[in-house]
C-alpha cells in the first residue's frame, strides 16, 4: 500500500470509524491495569485524556465495565468526559469476564448473566444502546450459546454490532452462523502466530474489522513492552532503525505496521498520558515503505 491508497476510516457495521482509536483500560489507574492493587490515576488527568483524544479526531473507545480501579471506572470516565456524546462516536464494550467491587475476578458470564453486563455498561455510560458488544472468549470451546444470549440483546434493541475478543477461528466462524460480526479483537503485532496472521486475512476477506490489542506492548501485556518482545534483538533494532528514519518512537511504528496489515486492521492504543496521546494518533499518519516492512517482517521471523 502507498501514502494514496491507505485508508483512514473502516465502515464498522453501519458506523464510520477512524483507524487509530484509544483503548481505556489503562486510564483509571498507574501501571499494571486490572490488579486490585493499582494505583489510582488522577480524575483529572483522565478526563483531559479523553477529551484531547476526541478533540485529536479520536471516534472509537474501546472499554468494559470491568476496567476500574478502587476509584475510578473507564466507562464512568468516558460518561463524565464526553457526555453529551458526539454524534460520530463510537464506544466498544466488552462482556464475558467480570470483576467484584474489591477488583479480584470471578467467574466468565453465563448466558443468562450477559444481560446484567450489557445492562451495567448501558448504565455506566449513560446509554440507551451499546454501539459495539464483543463478547470475551476464554479457551477453545463453543461461543454459541453465549453469543446467542448476546444476538437476542441486539434483536431488542440493546446492542448495535456484535464483535468477539480473543477468539480462535473455528470460533469466529461458530459466531457468525448464529449473528453477523463486526469486528474481532485480539491480541497481535509484530511478530505474532502463524495462526494470528491467518484470522487477519481472514477477517479481511469477510469485511470483518481486525482491532489488535497490546500491539506495542505484545508480550508484556499490561505490564509493557519487554526484552522478550525483540527490545535488545534483531527485532527490536529493526523497529529502532526505522524509527530513527522516520523521527518517531519505536511505539509509532509498532501502530503503523499494524496498519500496514490491511485496510480492515484497525488500532485502539491506550494511555494515561497526553504526550504518548499524541504519538499514538500521530502513527496512523505513517507510512512505511515496502523495504522497512519487508525488514520488519524478516526480523520477527528471525526472533520466531
Amino acid at each position: 500500500m502507498t501514502s494514496r491508497t491507505v485508508p483512514t476510516t473502516w465502515q464498522l457495521g453501519d458506523r464510520t470509524v477512524r483507524r487509530i482509536g484509544f483503548g481505556t483500560m489503562r486510564l483509571p489507574q498507574h501501571g499494571e491495569a486490572l490488579l486490585p492493587e493499582a494505583v489510582p490515576r488522577d480524575r483529572a488527568d483522565a478526563l483531559a485524556v479523553l477529551r484531547r483524544a476526541v478533540e485529536l479526531g479520536v471516534n472509537h473507545l474501546d472499554t468494559a465495565a470491568f476496567y476500574f480501579s478502587c476509584l475510578l471506572s473507564a466507562n464512568q470516565l468516558i460518561h463524565q468526559a464526553l457526555a453529551p456524546y458526539p454524534d460520530d462516536l463510537v464506544i466498544a464494550t466488552k462482556v464475558g469476564p467480570g470483576r467484584d467491587p474489591a477488583g479480584h475476578w470471578l467467574p466468565h458470564a453465563t448466558p443468562g448473566q450477559l444481560r446484567g453486563q450489557v445492562e451495567e455498561n448501558l448504565r455506566q455510560l449513560g446509554r440507551d444502546h451499546l454501539d459495539v458488544v464483543n463478547l470475551r472468549v476464554v479457551g477453545t470451546g463453543s461461543v454459541a450459546e453465549r453469543f446467542g444470549a448476546l444476538a437476542e440483546l441486539r434483536a431488542a434493541g440493546l446492542i448495535r454490532h456484535l464483535g468477539l475478543s480473543n477468539v480462535h477461528p473455528h470460533q469466529l466462524a461458530e459466531a457468525r452462523a448464529v449473528a453477523p460480526v463486526v469486528c474481532v479483537q485480539n491480541m497481535y503485532g509484530i511478530g505474532a502466530s502463524p495462526e494470528q496472521e491467518e484470522l487477519v486475512r481472514t477477517c479481511g476477506e469477510l469485511g470483518i474489522a481486525f482491532v489488535p490489542f497490546y500491539s506495542i506492548a505484545g508480550r508484556g501485556r499490561t505490564a509493557g513492552a519487554t526484552g522478550a518482545d525483540g527490545a535488545t534483538a534483531e527485532l527490536g533494532g529493526a523497529v529502532r532503525a526505522v524509527a530513527r528514519a522516520h523521527g518517531v518512537s519505536p511505539a509509532q511504528v509498532r501502530l503503523a505496521w499494524t496498519l500496514h496489515r490491511g485496510p480492515h486492521v484497525l488500532a485502539i492504543p491506550g494511555t494515561g498520558d497526553l504526550g504518548h496521546l499524541a504519538q499514538n494518533v500521530a502513527a496512523g499518519a505513517l507510512r512505511l515503505g515496502p523495504e522497512e516492512l519487508a525488514a520488519l517482517g524478516s526480523a520477527a521471523h528471525s526472533t520466531g
